[in-house]
């Protein structure tokens, strides 16, 4: 292996710390998404942007922003979790072992693999989450989501859950490249390494990484709402187009509320998601930097400076059967 690659966390460990992030930067951005979603759904109880959360305040209180919260962080976890840790293992094959980086191609790759990977695993999940959060107050159909995974698996058939997977694949594959590869490429803009970065540089990276790549991937977002939204048997939300697929969905918006109307919720959208990709980014360095303490790379787990004799291109496995060998040596000291 390279001298430049980094290896100093397992799949696992990367994992938990990409879980974490995901979990962190959704509660804290809850009332943004819920904002979102119900401007792209379409619903005619919103009246742009502000008059929204004026609404959503008026009908339901603070609790109405953190409606879908639970179920939105049950999906989370398992999904930022795969996300970065197929990332990371990639990232450890592709680099290059003289550079230490990775091309931007192979970072577009990366990101788009983990992202689709990530989706297909916990779909149904961001389904469930999609029907509680458009839900009119009121007149709640699910209680719940355990009731909510019955009541549609009932209605409306097991596929039913994989509504819109479709348009979410093609949304995320341009979303999750553009967002690896633009924070991969961000982090080298400040001229210094990457380990001396602040947590405020990487809140910025992580900003303005996902604006981009949201911007670009907005319409298939758009378009994976209102067919998720969308229940012919049992009317959940008032969707204000009505349509039979994926295309006919692209069409009947775009008839009905111009070209324009796949990105309707823009102003909502980069409102929430520029705070929430700078503190999921945020997160993860910091779980990352507790775990180079940990596996023993770094002298702080809050500043992930290197010990003195540490090599940190060694493996997880290599620096632990270094600090047994040292653990020997001083027993054998001690006799």
């Amino acid at each position: 292996m390279g001298k430049h690659q980094d290896r100093r966390l397992t799949f696992w460990q990367n994992f938990i710390a990409g879980g974490i992030a995901g979990v962190g930067s959704r509660t804290f951005t809850s009332p943004l998404d819920v904002v979102k979603i119900i401007c792209q759904v379409g619903s005619k109880q919103h009246t742009g942007f502000i008059g929204t959360f004026k609404n959503v305040y008026s009908q339901e209180g603070l609790k109405g922003f953190w409606k879908g919260n639970g179920v939105a962080c049950v999906r989370l976890f398992p999904y930022s979790a795969i996300n970065f840790a197929v990332f990371n293992e990639l990232k450890k094959v592709w680099t290059d072992p003289e550079t230490g980086r990775m091309s931007n191609f192979l970072s577009l790759s990366a990101g788009a693999i983990a992202g689709v990977v990530a989706t297909v695993a916990v779909y149904p999940l961001d389904m469930i989450k999609t029907r509680l959060t458009v839900q009119v107050n009121g007149q709640n159909k699910y209680n719940g989501i355990i009731d909510a995974f019955r009541v549609i698996i009932k209605e409306e058939g097991v596929m039913a859950l994989y509504k819109g997977i479709t348009a979410s694949i093609l949304g995320v594959i341009p979303f999750g490249g553009l967002q690896f590869m633009s924070y991969e490429i961000l982090a080298y803009v400040w001229g210094k390494p990457r380990s001396e970065l602040k947590g405020w540089e990487n809140f910025v990276n992580g900003c303005l990484a996902g604006s981009i790549a949201q911007t670009v991937s907005f319409p298939f977002d758009t378009i994976r709402k209102k067919m998720q939204a969308q229940n012919k048997k049992a009317l959940t939300s008032d969707v204000d187009v009505e349509f039979n697929g994926l295309w006919d969905c692209i069409c009947q918006t775009v008839k009905r509320n111009g070209v324009l109307g796949l990105w309707r919720g823009t102003l909502a959208n980069l409102a929430k998601v520029a705070p929430y990709a700078g503190l999921m980014f945020f997160f993860n360095e910091i779980c990352k930097n507790f775990y180079y303490y940990r596996n023993g790379y770094t002298t702080s787990m809050w500043k992930p400076t290197p010990k003195e004799g540490i090599d940190q291109s060694w493996s997880v496995q290599e620096i632990k059967a270094y600090y047994a060998e040292q653990k020997k040596k001083e027993q054998k000291k001690d006799e």
